[in-house]
């Protein structure tokens, strides 16, 4: 006989705190995360959570575990099938077989590096690496990334088998000098590391454009274009 159980779905959970980003929309975000060094990423906490209790010890771990909501997508009606835009977007995969966010429940997981733990009065925020989450993600958790439990070196990856090839970047020397203006620690790089994966939908990838497009990073618009694959970043709307 099938055992039945009984479950509230009027389950409540409120967001501990939000992410301090430079990626202003989703466009552009890499689409895992530790695929960028570069960038100011902080991890803040509301009140009562923000407490310097609720961290004692975190300094001895050097990477977090982040639960997060996708609170830019939108709720829609389940759909059991996705398309995945790292195998071009026509192949269909079970959502659960993936890591869209168009998930019954937007909720996303990423593994970030801890930089350092500050504190301003009496209150906490993380600084931290490698996030790939759009300025004031809602936090739902956090818990210590632990390296013999949490990293299988054998595990098999499906359809994600390798990293994203990096692609070449070049700037003109109008959006140099605009870079170096806004005064932005680190800049450049992190420009460079988020074009060099090509945030185009993968079914574009390898085709060159004449047309320009933009990207906002801090809020500031970052217009470029690709040829010969390779990207040019021309010009920076401040």
């Amino acid at each position: 006989m099938t055992e039945i159980f009984s479950v509230d779905t009027n389950i409540s959970i409120n967001p501990i705190g939000f992410v301090q980003s430079p990626f202003s929309e989703k466009f552009a975000i890499p689409r895992q995360s530790s695929l960028v060094h570069n960038g100011i990423f902080y991890l803040r906490f509301y009140k009562p959570f923000n407490t310097p209790q609720a961290f004692m010890g975190i300094e001895e771990f050097s990477h977090l575990w982040v639960c997060f909501l996708f609170h830019q997508v939108p709720i829609k009606k389940f759909a059991p099938m996705v398309r995945p835009p790292r195998l071009g977007g026509n192949t269909q995969k079970g959502v659960f077989a993936t890591r869209s966010p168009f998930r019954p429940n937007r909720i996303g997981l990423s593994v970030v590096k801890l930089l350092a733990v500050e504190e301003h009065n009496n209150e906490i925020a993380l600084r931290i690496e490698g996030a790939d989450l759009v300025d004031k993600t809602p936090i739902l958790d956090i818990k210590p990334y632990i390296k013999f439990v949490d990293s299988i070196t054998d595990a098999n990856s499906g359809y994600a088998t390798v990293p994203p090839k990096i692609l070449p970047v070049d700037f003109t020397n109008i959006a140099l000098e605009k870079i170096k203006a806004t005064q932005i620690p680190n800049f450049k790089k992190l420009i460079t590391e988020v074009l060099g994966q090509d945030p185009r939908p993968a079914y574009l990838h390898g085709q060159d454009s004449a047309h320009c497009h933009g990207m906002m990073l801090y809020n500031i618009n970052i217009i470029w274009q690709v040829c010969n694959n390779r990207f040019m970043v021309l010009d920076l709307e401040l």
